[in-house]
């Protein structure tokens, strides 16, 4: 389903709305996803709801403990790399 092809639902004395099957399938949305609905100029918005709340860095930095000399940023790509390698070697 195009963004230019408009359906037209109606709201249930419950305030429901049913999403067309389509647009489902295409979202990958089945029952019981979290949606947010977020009102705009336009209209209303949905979207998936994220599965973790955001996380700033500030509240998260220094929480893993470390032991020993810090690692240079050369030391950190190679062990990104290698780690990539590998997982890629798996599949």
């Amino acid at each position: 389903m195009g963004s230019a092809e408009k359906r037209t639902v109606r709201l249930s004395t419950k305030g429901q709305v049913v999403l067309p099957k389509s647009i489902r399938k295409s979202r990958n949305w089945d029952a019981g996803a979290a949606l947010t609905v977020e009102e705009t100029p336009e209209g209303v918005l949905l979207k998936e709801a994220p599965l973790f709340a955001p996380t700033r860095v500030e509240d998260v930095f220094g929480m893993l403990e470390y032991a020993g000399p810090a690692k240079t940023i050369e030391e950190m790509d190679a062990a990104v790399l290698a780690e990539a390698k590998r997982r890629h070697a798996r599949d």
